[in-house]
């Protein structure tokens, strides 16, 4: 006979997550072409993205559109890390400070701002950053390729696979953080704040540390993800590494999956893989194309797919065989 009170009944949902991760985990181990370990990575990276955009945008209220900044940071000080002997684990631990010190940087003069002004304002800042690294000479006296580019040294013997690996880390993490994140105080102030910021401050919310903290969270990992990016991709350069896809990847992924719900980066990282690989020899079309589908999905599903399901009922049968068993095991 079971004991009721001691038993502890993990939700449906972490089930899958967990035999989710230990599948995608032993992925190479068991053959899978390396191929498919380049789609997922890719995958992986745009959901640490995606998961970040949908913490300041849909929990949060804050449109932020500078990933970029942090993206472009985090992987120049890989690079200029690893050209000063610097070894590119500690860069990338580095690369996602210096992002999350520039979001603390920047923080006190973009959050006087609200509503439009505040996207604007952080929209600017890339741009700046672009144009700065353009003319920068951190390391050497000549330019490697366009602009201020450079390699990342010191990473010849990293596989797919190793970069496989640390980008489902980063993905894995990035959920569960979002995940204690809205089970803390700290998710009902940013909820607060998102559904009324002059409510949640009469409330006693400290609506500048909320908002900044969640900032910080979502810089540092934005950051890492850039820098493992480029540890796959060992060459950054201005445009590249502040280019405006990393700021439409996560935009695009939140809103077509759903934004403010925890598995609408999912869905909406595996569609944005799905097309970027898909629309890749359609050059500057590919964006355009990309943009037609955000409209559509906006103007008929307002809520994202994940929305949609819900909607629908789709998770209906799952979560109902599940609270059937739980009652089997409780009558036990």
């Amino acid at each position: 006979m079971v004991v009721r009170d001691k038993m502890k009944i993990p939700r449906l949902t972490t089930l899958i997550s967990v035999a989710a991760l230990v599948v995608l985990a032993l992925f190479p181990v068991v053959g899978v072409s390396l191929s498919w370990l380049n789609y997922l990575f890719i995958f992986f990276i745009y959901l640490a993205l995606a998961n970040m955009w949908n913490l300041l945008a849909g929990y949060s209220g804050l449109i932020c559109l500078c990933p970029h900044a942090f993206v472009g940071l985090a992987g120049y000080t890989l690079a200029i890390g690893t050209w000063l002997g610097v070894p590119f684990q500690a860069g990338l631990i580095a690369g996602a400070i210096v992002a999350a010190l520039f979001a603390l940087l920047i923080s006190y003069p973009v959050f006087r701002m609200r509503g439009i002004y505040f996207a604007i304002g952080t929209l600017i800042l890339p741009e700046v950053l672009k144009v700065w690294f353009s003319y920068w000479r951190p390391v050497g006296n000549v330019y490697q390729g366009m602009g201020a580019g450079y390699s990342v040294t010191g990473v010849a013997g990293v596989t797919l696979v190793d970069t496989y690996w640390l980008g489902l880390a980063i993905a894995a993490a990035s959920i569960f953080l979002v995940y204690m994140i809205l089970k803390t105080k700290l998710g009902l102030g940013l909820t607060a704040i998102r559904d009324n910021e002059n409510t949640a401050a009469s409330a006693g919310a400290n609506v500048f540390r909320l908002k900044l903290y969640s900032f910080i969270i979502a810089a540092f990992i934005m950051g890492i993800a850039g820098a493992v990016y480029y540890i796959f991709s060992p060459r950054i350069n201005p445009t590249g590494g502040f280019s405006i896809r990393w700021l439409l990847v996560p935009l695009m992924a939140t809103v077509i999956g759903g934004e403010g719900l925890e598995e609408g980066p999912i869905i909406g990282a595996a569609i944005v893989t799905f097309l970027t690989f898909r629309l890749a020899d359609y050059g500057a079309w590919s964006l355009l194309i990309q943009g037609i589908i955000l409209l559509v999905v906006v103007t008929v599903m307002p809520q994202g797919i994940a929305g949609l399901l819900r909607q629908v009922g789709a998770y209906r049968f799952p979560v109902k065989l599940f609270q059937a068993a739980e009652g089997r095991i409780h009558k036990s």
